[in-house]
């Protein structure tokens, strides 16, 4: 197996089986496989930990409390004011969500899901449609259609700037899916290929490769895993917090 094909295989979904569903062939692969227990541990798991009163998981309790409060506070709040409230689980729902996606790639024989543009796409959309809902559900269709013709333009200038405003909403949410996914899946392409030099370089010379390579590869790689960690935070943050902005853009007077 040559250098493509190790990557490819570590990076790129694999298929384990196919259900018919409705008439419907789907498949079952790897990240969904990853999305599933995802869901299992949001759906199952963290409610048995909030609602335990055990002291063992109290420390998870309290960074699960201390994060929805974080998100309440820093990112919902300051954005949606007083609408807060309405729309505080979806995007604790989806921070999760994200983050377990991309912390779910660090466990033995698991994967990135966010890893996936096809998973990260349909994240987006969820976004998209929630920019369209809330806008038309809380200022009506009308503040909607406004939201796309700014305040203080001439008409003649209409034919240009409306269709900028609409391309623009879409690229807003394209943003968000190509940005998750490149800052996911990189991470992991640089730590398989410094991996991958200690093979390289020992093909060449094994005591090259045992004794000089391998221990910078090593160092570097448990570098960029802990930087992995953050980022996988981090990413979470950035796409909940840029949804909650774009939200606000449209409930706001353009």
């Amino acid at each position: 197996m040559d250098l493509k094909e190790a990557l490819e295989h570590h990076i790129i979904d694999q298929i384990y089986g196919w259900i018919t569903l409705f008439g419907f062939k789907l498949p079952i692969s790897k990240h969904l496989f990853m999305i599933f227990i995802n869901i299992f541990i949001l759906v199952v798991i963290f409610p048995i930990i909030i609602r335990s009163r055990s002291r063992y998981l109290f420390p998870l309790r309290s960074i699960i409390e201390i994060i929805v409060i974080f998100i309440r506070d820093e990112i919902v709040k300051p954005n949606l004011g007083e609408l807060s409230k309405k729309y505080l689980s979806y995007f604790v729902s989806l921070f999760f969500f994200i983050l377990g996606m991309n912390l779910l790639g660090f466990v033995p024989f698991g994967a990135t899901a966010s890893g996936n543009i096809s998973v990260t796409i349909g994240l987006a959309l969820t976004s998209f449609f929630l920019i369209i809902f809330s806008a038309i559900k809380e200022k009506g269709f009308v503040h909607f259609v406004k939201f796309f013709i700014p305040s203080g333009i001439p008409f003649w200038l209409y034919p240009i700037i409306v269709p900028i405003e609409i391309v623009g909403l879409f690229t807003k949410t394209a943003a968000l899916a190509i940005r998750l996914f490149a800052n996911m899946i990189s991470g992991h392409m640089v730590i398989l290929v410094l991996i991958f030099f200690i093979f390289i370089f020992g093909a060449m010379n094994v005591y090259l490769g045992l004794f000089l390579t391998a221990p910078f590869s090593i160092l570097l790689v448990l570098f960029i895993s802990l930087l992995e960690v953050f980022v996988a935070f981090l990413q979470a943050y950035i796409f909940t917090f840029l949804t909650s902005i774009f939200v606000s853009q449209t409930l706001s007077e353009h």
